[in-house]
């Protein structure tokens, strides 16, 4: 493979895989919370408690960068709510309308804050990459080996569970990215420029390799949120049908 590209294909595949992981869970943990609870409220009440450290840190990221960037805040909620459309709504911000650069920047403000922080608990609290990279090259028999490394570490359950709640709910949600399109248009704008006024070889030489070197990194942080969502995730799903077996119950 190119090495000008192989970062793009590495970070296409680990975020789309986080995706469904973290969907998957997600649904998984709701429906054995609202088995065990029986009760709607409180199922999502313990489920936003879970997630609490992660939301209280994606809302924060978009409040501060409005503030940098001088776009004025509203209302700043850590309190959840049921949305119209059915989906749970675990806290949000209000931020004036600005120009695309600055809400695509406060959109992304809670990816790049939830990047760094599962960067630093993988590789100085879990020490996850050699994992995470395990996994994007397919290296599986290493895998068990490496997994009682990270079982072994100090605190390992606290690291685990806030590794688990950042990178949970980093990800932009839809009105984080409403801004995107107009930025993507304009970057595909300039390097179209930029090609067509002969610049291209000169890119391709200087910028495309700290571009995919990004990449690599970038989806190195997603495959370590990846391995935490499956570690849960396995053993929920499990739980959930192991509990329909025994009660008589699904959720739907």
């Amino acid at each position: 493979m190119p090495v000008a590209i192989d970062g793009l294909v590495y970070f296409t595949l680990s975020l789309v895989l986080f995706w469904l992981a973290q969907r998957w869970l997600h649904r998984e943990l709701q429906a054995v919370l609202l088995l065990l609870t029986r009760n709607p409220s409180a199922a999502i009440g313990i489920f936003s408690l879970l997630f609490f450290p992660g939301v209280l840190l994606h809302e924060t990221s978009h409040f501060l960068m409005a503030r940098l960037l001088r776009v004025r805040t509203g209302k700043f909620s850590l309190i959840p709510q049921t949305t119209p459309q059915g989906s749970l709504r675990l806290g949000y911000v209000e931020t004036a309308r600005a120009d695309w650069l600055r809400d695509t920047l406060i959109g992304l403000a809670p990816l790049l804050t939830g990047g760094v922080v599962i960067a630093w608990l993988g590789l100085s609290r879990l020490h996850l990459m050699p994992v995470g990279s395990a996994i994007l090259v397919g290296e599986w028999p290493a895998l068990p080996a490496l997994l009682r490394q990270v079982a072994a570490v100090p605190d390992f359950l606290l690291w685990f569970y806030l590794a688990f709640a950042v990178s949970s709910t980093m990800l932009p949600s839809a009105s984080d990215r409403q801004a995107w399109l107009p930025m993507g248009l304009v970057l595909l704008v300039v390097v179209g420029v930029a090609v067509a006024a002969g610049a291209g070889e000169w890119m391709l030489q200087h910028l495309a390799p700290a571009v995919n070197s990004t990449l690599r990194s970038v989806s190195g942080v997603f495959a370590v949120s990846l391995l935490l969502h499956l570690a849960l995730g396995i053993p929920f799903w499990l739980l959930r049908l192991f509990i329909s077996q025994i009660t008589g119950m699904r959720v739907v």
